[in-house]
């Protein structure tokens, strides 16, 4: 078996038997490929049946030299399990990373924006924009409303369709990881931002791939991701705010703020769209005040 077919094969696995979105397949390949460029460069022909520990270790020594430990471990853990899937395919016996340590690192706790930083990011949004005719600075507006007061993944966002607005119930319909569906509730003020740039996507010829997409870029097609990291990038260089920003943050804002007012983790869970209430505990952590007030508030022994 050669690597284009082990690849291929895999990705196969991951879409029918995993259910895992294109995005999330792409990512457990790029490791893969990663490995097959190392054995290109230094003339190594080993497939992917018989490759041997010992030069997946010098891959993992090279690469290692360039990524920092979080990168390295779930390269490591990438690699694994696609060896496992070999394994469980009958194409190999091992795993050549079975006697790979990965790297010990701590738990990140994620960045996120305060209410002030949020509404001074809207406000630095030019809402008379134009590009082509199409006003961009409402779209922006409610692109960054949506993208916070629902908790989205920048690809759940990229990917929302008209036809997934139910307003009149306060919900709209999310598709997230492995094509998982999930309702998140929306306020009136979002709802509102949504319907101005509604208004104006009206007169915008749409491409015939993006009839139902929500979100269009000024040439009526569906927008890319690098698209929404720009456009925050430049809200936050207006700014001045003196963070790290991605469409990530208003996702972990958007689950601390909730947890600050008393939300249930459980309903967090549910809005986030967290197969394991685990992933949701890590906004625990963020901000320990908060659970200090929820002592003082509930303790019979306070």
């Amino acid at each position: 078996m050669k690597w284009n077919q082990a690849i291929t094969d895999y990705k196969n696995y991951l879409k029918i038997e995993r259910g895992l979105s294109i995005n999330s397949i792409e990512n457990y390949c790029y490791d893969i490929k990663k490995l097959i460029k190392y054995l290109e460069a230094h003339s190594i022909t080993e497939t992917p049946i018989l490759i041997e520990n010992t030069v997946v270790k010098d891959f993992i020594y090279s690469i290692s030299k360039s990524i920092n430990p979080r990168s390295q471990a779930r390269l490591i853990s990438g690699l694994r399990n696609f060896f496992d899937y070999l394994i469980f395919e009958n194409y190999r016996e091992t795993n050549p990373l079975d006697l790979i340590e990965s790297p010990r690192i701590g738990r990140k706790l994620p960045d996120t924006l305060s209410i002030k930083d949020i509404d001074n990011l809207i406000n630095a949004i030019d809402l008379s924009h134009q590009y082509n005719g199409v006003n961009l600075g409402e779209r922006n507006r409610a692109i960054i409303e949506t993208l916070y007061s629902c908790g989205l993944r920048v690809s759940e966002l990229i990917n929302l369709k008209i036809s997934d607005l139910f307003f009149e119930e306060g919900f709209i319909k999310v598709t997230g990881k492995g094509d998982k569906q999930r309702f998140v509730p929306i306020g009136a003020s979002t709802q509102k931002f949504i319907n101005i740039w509604l208004s104006i996507r009206n007169h915008i010829e749409v491409h015939t791939d993006s009839k139902d997409i929500l979100f269009l870029n000024y040439k009526g097609k569906k927008l890319t991701r690098a698209m929404i990291f720009t456009i925050i990038k430049k809200l936050v260089e207006i700014t001045g705010l003196n963070k790290t920003v991605s469409p990530h943050t208003f996702r972990h804002s958007f689950a601390t703020h909730l947890l600050e007012n008393g939300a249930d983790l459980r309903a967090i869970q549910m809005m986030l769209g967290h197969e394991s209430i685990t992933t949701t505990e890590i906004y625990m952590h963020v901000d320990r005040s908060h659970l200090s007030e929820v002592l003082n508030k509930f303790h019979p022994r306070k």
